[in-house]
């Protein structure tokens, strides 16, 4: 089986790759394609990935290549992990809303807006071009905003799944706090990428006791220290969301934060520098511990457990709830509503449960949301759409509209300053501006 990873060149790649050699039972891959412009880092990352496969057993052959169209030719599945006009781009997201008062960050608000512009063009041309190289080719997308880029792939006809890795994160967390398997940990989760709560942890799958009242009883500090939320908002709630719902429940808290400190994306860039250099060394045969603080927690284990449901493979890692059954998996994904949350569009993309097979992912019916959270996903999903149509069609209109839209912005002043900024900070990779 062969597998292409478009963005091989990230300093995450060995995180991958390190769940790939692990879990070859489970995903055998027979070659593996690193896909990146930068030669550079390309040449670092892929001998590193070399010296891991090799460390762990593995027999797979792992190649490296800036050729688009030969690297995924033949594949069965293409991982997406780009990121358009790299970390430079990144650092601008971060800190240009701040000017106007409103939260810099990578994947929500007007930053996410500007990072949605850039890569939904781009990933659409990646996946015409995968579509021509290998039409049966599953396209799994772990590019932000996931949700957005997502909508684009299934709009536009693409065999195409969002994946995230803060499901697992809180499936992994909740098991080692419980004492006991992640595969036994089902959660309700519900939401749209990165906008989801989680409404129950049940043991053993979807018909399971609910432990979530155990779990906040005994560990609610614990949990809400890892959301930098109060434990008091998680004891009201009676759930967990996900960190990034802190941009949305802490909104003036976080930008006077962001005021005082470095930005996550000078931290990160800082953290590559390092990582490159380390990677460079003919010794180092294992990822780094330095690696963890780079963010992506267990997305390799997500991505072999969803990659081998799609490609019909292996017995599953145990991160999906009924891995291993012979059916298929249950795992949280990023794909069309179709009726799961009756208030939004049959084509809106929601991250919930899903069962996933060669036949692509089917959610799993869910209760509705509460009105408390229901608002604010249909809130959120209608600016996606929005978002969606200034990257096909471009326009400062359609820009502006998409800000005035979002729950952060909301204000016609702040989408006006915000609309400037946007432009003027992406211009080169908007090809209407």
């Amino acid at each position: 089986m062969k597998l292409a990873v478009v963005g091989g060149g990230s300093t995450y790649t060995p995180e991958l790759v390190d769940g790939f050699a692990r879990l070859r039972d489970t995903l055998p891959i027979s070659e593996l394609v690193l896909v990146d412009p930068g030669a550079e880092r390309l040449e670092a990352v892929g001998g590193l990935a070399r010296r891991i496969f090799a460390r762990q057993g593995h027999d797979g052959v792992i190649t490296t290549t800036s050729d688009l169209d030969a690297g995924v030719d033949g594949a069965g599945a293409v991982l997406l992990q780009l990121r358009v006009g790299g970390q430079a781009a990144r650092e601008r997201d971060e800190t240009w809303p701040l000017e106007c008062g409103c939260v810099g960050q990578e994947t929500t608000g007007a930053g996410g807006l500007a990072k949605a512009l850039r890569t939904v063009p781009v990933v659409l041309d990646i996946a015409e071009r995968v579509r021509r190289a290998s039409p049966e080719a599953w396209i799994v997308d772990f590019t932000n905003p996931v949700g957005i880029v997502t909508r684009a792939l299934l709009r536009a006809g693409h065999k195409a799944v969002g994946l995230c890795n803060v499901a697992i994160g809180f499936q992994r967390r909740f098991a080692a706090l419980l004492g006991v398997a992640p595969g036994a940990v089902h959660l309700d989760h519900v939401g749209l990428n990165h906008l989801t709560w989680e409404r129950a942890v049940r043991l053993g799958g979807p018909d399971g006791e609910d432990v979530l009242p155990e779990l906040l009883a005994r560990h609610g500090d614990a949990i809400a220290g890892d959301l930098r939320l109060p434990r008091a908002v998680l004891d009201r709630l009676g759930v967990v969301p996900s960190y990034y719902l802190r941009y949305f429940y802490a909104h003036d808290e976080v930008v006077r934060e962001l005021g005082t400190k470095p930005s996550r994306a000078a931290e990160v860039a800082a953290m590559e520098r390092e990582l490159l250099e380390m990677y460079r060394d003919p010794a180092l045969d294992e990822k780094p511990e330095l690696l963890a603080r780079r963010g992506g927690a267990f997305y390799s284990e997500a991505a072999v457990d969803l990659a081998a449901a799609l490609l019909g493979s292996g017995a599953g890692s145990g991160a999906g709830a009924g891995a291993g059954s012979g059916g298929p998996r249950v795992q949280v994904v990023n794909t069309y509503n179709d009726g799961t949350l009756p208030f939004l569009p049959d084509d809106a993309v929601v991250e919930v449960q899903a069962a996933v097979d060669g036949g692509g992912p089917v959610p799993l019916a869910v209760r509705e949301p509460d009105p408390l959270y229901a608002g604010l996903i249909a809130h959120v999903a209608a600016y996606e759409d929005l978002a969606l149509q200034a990257a096909l069609h471009g326009g400062r209109d359609r820009v502006f509209k998409a800000l005035l839209a979002h729950p952060l912005v909301g204000q016609y002043a702040l989408a006006e300053g915000l609309t400037d900024r946007l432009i003027a900070h992406n211009r080169e990779h908007l090809a209407w501006a």
